[in-house]
């Protein structure tokens, strides 16, 4: 019964895809747009510690389109560049808030992780953490079906939310 089931359907996958091969675009590769942001106060550091992780061809597009550059976040001479652009790009699109207090986000570095790129941003010190609010639009300006999940952990407690384009607001209570 399975040969008689698969067999067609491989024949379909073999014609589609080698015969009438179709022509990729950033949809076809991950018709989901997504991205994730981990936020975790380090209670020894007095920190928030948080990586961004976006898909590396959204996320080229999303600063090109913003800055009218050339990006490629995998070529060593531009990793300067692309910094910059990175920082701008992420101050503009990602503001926390602990205790109704703005956090004041550093920008450490960014690196290629597989299909993705991780942002890495790290807080100045700020007093325990109770409650959370983050304003979220990374890639807004380029699709309008953008996800954003964000976790959250404070105390090793982590609320984890999703805000689908074009929401932007995040918050949480520990």
């Amino acid at each position: 019964m399975e040969g008689f089931i698969f067999k067609p359907l491989l024949y379909c996958y073999m014609f589609f895809g080698v015969i009438a091969p179709a022509k990729h675009n950033v949809k076809a590769f991950h018709p989901i747009h997504v991205s994730t942001c981990n936020i975790e106060y380090n209670s020894k550091d007095n920190k928030l510690e948080v990586i961004c992780t976006i898909f590396t061809d959204d996320f080229e597009a999303a600063l090109a389109k913003q800055y009218h550059a050339n990006t490629d976040l995998n070529k060593p001479e531009m990793h300067a560049a692309m910094d910059a652009l990175i920082k701008q790009y992420v101050a503009a699109n990602l503001n926390i808030k602990t205790d109704n207090a703005p956090a004041k986000l550093n920008y450490l570095g960014f690196e290629i992780n597989r299909e993705a790129v991780d942002i890495y941003l790290e807080s100045d010190k700020i007093p325990a953490v109770k409650k959370v609010d983050v304003d979220v639009s990374l890639v807004y300006n380029l699709f309008d079906d953008q996800i954003n999940i964000v976790h959250i952990i404070v105390n090793g407690v982590r609320k984890s939310e999703k805000v689908n384009y074009p929401e932007k607001r995040v918050e949480q209570v520990f």
